[in-house]
């Protein structure tokens, strides 16, 4: 254990630390939109991929691999996790622009950096004009922060549940760019279960990414070893029972965006006929984990999902 006296200077530290990382993160936003979005994210991803390798991160990255997909080669996990770099960089230089990268026109598709398939589209509509609440969830897959812009840019009453950065300058930041095209951004903590509540009763559009670790989740299968997974989505249709359906963006070449939505997902039930927590949370994960065996080198591998 440090010595007292040490930990009372990190203790006096931490907030002008704190205040000159939110700081940077300021001026890097702001830096970063004085580009042009594209040549920007070509330069951040072509920087992730000389750095990511050389972290923590990237062993994470490569044991998550090893065990999900056994049968691939070390040449082949090494291509994915390329990808993986690529793609977080992307994201980064992508989210400074959050503001105006959804380009979406349905009369001139080829014109739009988006595709959006035809089902997506039917679904979508029925999804505005039911006059029911309904529940999405999305995967740290392609740019997960775009599936929010999308509700928004095509006239979905929205609410996404968000988790703050821990420094304040930055959440600051961060929430401006957010808020802007975002729909009702409800913020990750103890009230936020009543607020998801509250905007459900309120005929919004629930949002939220399920495929992180969860201290006090519920245990679900993915790549077929034990996990746990928020079960606050299926706690919620315990209250308010509506449609489920996941949205992934998965990225494609030359710089453009699939929006995809997938059918509507039926819950799990008990005996009873309630809602099946787990296995609702353990259905959604399933669908998680499709998405990621079909676009391996676009999800955050980087991060503990097992423990």
């Amino acid at each position: 254990m440090p010595p007292r006296w040490l930990l009372r200077v990190r203790k006096t530290l931490k907030p002008v630390g704190d205040a000159l990382i939110g700081a940077l993160t300021i001026a890097l936003l702001r830096f970063t939109r004085l580009f042009d979005p594209i040549r920007t994210a070509n330069l951040f991803a072509w920087i992730t991929r000389r750095i990511g390798p050389l972290l923590r991160e990237n062993r994470i990255g490569r044991a998550n691999l090893a065990a999900a997909f056994p049968e691939k080669s070390p040449q082949e996990i090494d291509t994915i996790l390329t990808g993986v770099w690529d793609n977080l960089g992307r994201v980064a230089a992508e989210f400074a622009h959050l503001d105006h990268i959804w380009a979406y026109d349905r009369a001139h598709p080829e014109q739009s950096r988006i595709e959006i398939p035809e089902r997506t589209h039917e679904l979508f509509a029925k999804l505005r004009t039911d006059g029911k609440p309904a529940l999405s969830f999305a995967s740290h897959l392609g740019n997960w922060e775009l599936p929010a812009l999308a509700a928004t840019a095509h006239g979905l009453d929205a609410a996404v549940l968000f988790r703050r950065p821990n420094i304040a300058a930055a959440d600051h930041a961060i929430h401006e760019l957010r808020a802007v095209k975002m729909g009702q951004l409800i913020a990750a903590g103890p009230d936020a279960p009543f607020r998801l509540a509250q905007a459900l009763q309120q005929g919004l559009h629930v949002a939220m990414l399920v495929d992180q670790w969860f201290t006090r989740g519920v245990e679900v299968t993915f790549f077929g070893r034990k996990t746990t997974a928020n079960p606050t989505l299926a706690r919620l249709l315990r209250q308010i029972e509506c449609p489920i359906h996941g949205v992934r963006i998965v990225r494609l070449p030359n710089h453009r965006f699939r929006a995809e939505l997938s059918e509507e997902i039926p819950p799990v039930r008990d005996a009873s006929g309630a809602i099946d927590v787990q296995g609702t949370m353990q259905a959604i994960t399933t669908v998680v984990e499709g998405w990621v065996r079909e676009h391996p080198e676009q999800w955050l591998w980087l991060h503990r999902r097992w423990r």
